[in-house]
């Protein structure tokens, strides 16, 4: 059974003329969307837009959120499929290595980025000429749209779909840095998702009288905790085009206009509008859950926040893409002080959190640091694709000798405080946290070193400054390497800081000396 679909169909019947979705220029109610679902349903299954849709097909989106996008989102879920968004402001290079990952057999865009998108699929690999040529199917989402609306769905079709689907198929792929300049795609599991969703909605008592306004883009997991507890409770989710988070005033009529009553944003959203005075300007009085993840809140915004909307309840959410959405959360009661850092908090019902010393022992007390750890129901599928970093990354727990169980090392330093609360620290290994995004280092290195006239190139990252530095040696002038990367990478993995190098330094072991670069 497809326990998403169903939660929709029962959705419906409760709330049918109720909004769904909405942006600006479109909106969908309960009862129409599980009709579109059905029918866009149909036309995978039959084969009328590309090969016939079957049970764990992947269909690509290369296009931003919209109420047309969910409506084709829940069309492939219905199929059997699952969903993965392209981020459309990525270089070719990289669009083009996470597609390859997928290999869809159709890609659903739009008008705005129909060209791009023709581009990355003719684009040449140039570190591998002879890698195959992308050849699925594209189709418009108007056009997928109208042929949708031309026909009635086959019941015959969609029940052998329902026949064949279980819990632990994919849902959707979200793609993160990978250390050897792949992106790596996170899958994550149905049964997952209904298992988060189910506690976090009730954790929040987010209802069918809230009003959700979604920030993140579906490429970014966050949008999973707006589109499905919609979906679970009734709730309207409001969709905020991305232009909107670059006008603050255009953003608070935004809120305010659509009674927004419940905000699940990244940091980087909430301080935007902190530091452009965006509630000076206007306070959306209806807020009264306002909730934020991806990276350490600074106290000094979250005051901002609370001096407007003092009776709102705020809630700091911690986890990881591959553990779906979040496994911890803390409720604030109280003022915080500007260097005082807020924990990351508890765990969620039906998932394991720990801490694992250096030794593999584990950490209880308050004096001692290790590696969060995370078990349950909650975790992802594994890699898309990649057997090899899912077996590094999703173990066996070494507490337990008596039976499998699987659990994810987040590669996460955490502490405990006085309370029980866990208190993230720091990274363990060269993947950062930098702008709301998990970066591995090591692509960046791997895509500086593919430039022509670059030797050697190492990372590192300023904790202090929030910046990216690149270390590299050859005869290639900075000016040319930052315009590569450019072409290369998301511009929140271009490095801040480029310093050419007439060598490297190297530690008693022939290896780079990365705190030397530190110094420098």
């Amino acid at each position: 059974m497809n326990k998403i679909i169903e939660k929709l169909k029962e959705t419906a019947r409760k709330y049918p003329d109720r909004t769904a979705f909405a942006d600006p220029s479109a909106s969908v109610s309960f009862a129409k969307l599980q009709d579109m679902t059905d029918r866009i349903a149909t036309l995978l299954l039959r084969g009328s837009v590309c090969t016939p849709f079957r049970t764990g097909t992947p269909a690509a989106f290369y296009m931003e959120k919209s109420t047309p996008a969910v409506c084709a989102l829940f069309g492939v879920i219905r199929a059997g499929g699952f969903y993965s968004f392209v981020d459309v402001r990525q270089p070719a290079e990289r669009a083009f290595s996470v597609i390859s990952v997928l290999d869809p057999p159709i890609i659903i865009t739009d008008e705005e980025n129909r060209e791009a998108l023709d581009g990355i699929l003719n684009y040449v690999n140039k570190s591998d000429p002879d890698s195959p040529s992308l050849k699925p199917s594209v189709i418009m989402i108007s056009e997928l749209m109208d042929k949708a609306k031309t026909l009635d769905p086959d019941e015959a079709l969609l029940t052998d779909a329902d026949k064949s689907s279980f819990d632990l198929m994919p849902l959707y792929v979200n793609f993160t840095s990978g250390s050897t300049g792949t992106p790596k795609g996170v899958a994550v599991g149905q049964n997952s998702v209904v298992d988060f969703i189910n506690e976090f909605t009730k954790v929040f008592d987010i209802t069918s009288e809230d009003v959700i306004a979604n920030q993140a883009p579906f490429d970014f997991d966050v949008s999973v905790k707006d589109i499905y507890s919609g979906i679970f409770t009734g709730a309207r989710v409001q969709l905020i085009p991305r232009e909107y988070f670059s006008n603050p005033t255009r953003l608070m009529d935004y809120l305010t206009d659509n009674k927004i009553t419940t905000i699940i944003w990244a940091v980087s959203a909430m301080c935007f509008v902190s530091i452009m005075n965006g509630l000076d300007y206007k306070t959306p009085e209806n807020l009264n859950k306002i909730m934020f993840s991806g990276e350490v809140m600074p106290v000094k915004h979250l005051n901002k926040w609370r001096q407007y909307l003092p009776d709102a309840t705020y809630v700091n959410l911690y986890g990881p893409t591959e553990i779906t959405c979040n496994c911890t959360y803390f409720i604030l009661d109280r003022e915080y002080k500007k260097d005082e850092i807020i924990p990351a908090g508890i765990p969620f019902d039906n998932e394991k959190v720990f801490l694992l010393d250096d030794n593999d022992d584990p950490v209880e007390g308050t004096d001692e640091e290790g590696e969060i750890c995370v078990g349950g129901s909650c975790l992802a599928l594994g890699y898309y694709r990649d057997k090899e970093k899912t077996d590094l990354a999703f173990v066996q727990n070494p507490l337990n000798s008596s039976f499998y169980e699987r659990i994810y090392r987040t590669g996460d330093i955490g502490r405990y405080d006085e309370e029980g609360n866990l208190i993230y620290v720091s990274r363990k290994d060269f993947q950062i946290k930098h702008m709301g995004q998990r970066i591995e280092l090591g692509e960046i290195e791997v895509s500086a070193m593919s430039v022509d006239g670059v030797s050697r190139a190492c990372c590192t990252y300023d904790q202090k400054k929030k910046r990216i530095n690149l270390y590299y040696t050859g005869e290639t002038e900075k000016e040319a390497l930052v315009s590569a990367l450019q072409e290369k990478l998301p511009q929140f993995m271009v490095p801040g800081r480029t310093l050419r190098l007439d060598e490297m330094p190297l530690n008693k072991n022939g290896k780079i000396d990365r705190n030397a670069l530190s110094g420098m």
